[in-house]
């Protein structure tokens, strides 16, 4: 069993690196998600086409140039395999539905390890934010026993620096003040 777990593991992990985040959304490029139900970006595209009323805005879009631009300076690349459009991007509801317009049996079994990917991202987000928060808190008390350590040591070093007792004169002296 802990060989399947394993197996199950690896497709998540390598979606998980697919993923983008474009718009504040989470989003896969076409060409990925093809590559991922194992059918060209071509292919995908056609079907998706043919299914538009599937596909609404928060499902699916066309990222603008300024945005390929950044993609292309981020990854790296110099091109995006002479594409003449600009990719597509989906997010989880639209490539989950990708692979129910695809109907392939590797599509719907890989549309099970997109849907793991980005719950483990979600996941992994709530966690940092609790993580963020934690140290924010901890930051906080760190700040006010600072300030307590501070107080404390300004006390000591005035304790320290006593001033010297007057001293008496020895011997028989006469008040003359009075």
């Amino acid at each position: 069993m802990a060989k399947n777990k394993d197996a199950a593991l690896m497709p998540v992990e390598h979606i998980s690196r697919s993923i983008l985040v474009l718009r504040r959304q989470r989003v896969l490029l076409d060409r990925d998600l093809a590559e991922i139900y194992g059918v060209s970006t071509g292919r995908l595209n056609e079907a998706v086409k043919r299914n538009a009323a599937r596909f609404p805005e928060d499902f699916m879009f066309q990222i603008t140039e300024p945005e390929l631009q950044n993609l292309r300076s981020q990854i790296a690349i110099s091109s995006w395999g002479g594409r003449r459009y600009r990719p597509f991007v989906f997010t989880e509801y639209g490539a989950i539905q990708a692979a129910n317009v695809l109907r392939s049996p590797r599509a719907i079994e890989m549309s099970l390890y997109v849907v793991r990917a980005f719950v483990q991202l979600r996941e992994m987000l709530v966690s940092n934010k609790e993580l963020a928060h934690r140290l924010d808190e901890l930051e906080r008390k760190l700040s006010t026993h600072d300030q307590a350590i501070t107080g404390i040591l300004k006390t000591i070093r005035e304790l320290m620096h006593t001033p010297a007792p007057k001293k008496r004169p020895i011997g028989f002296t006469a008040n003359l003040d009075e």
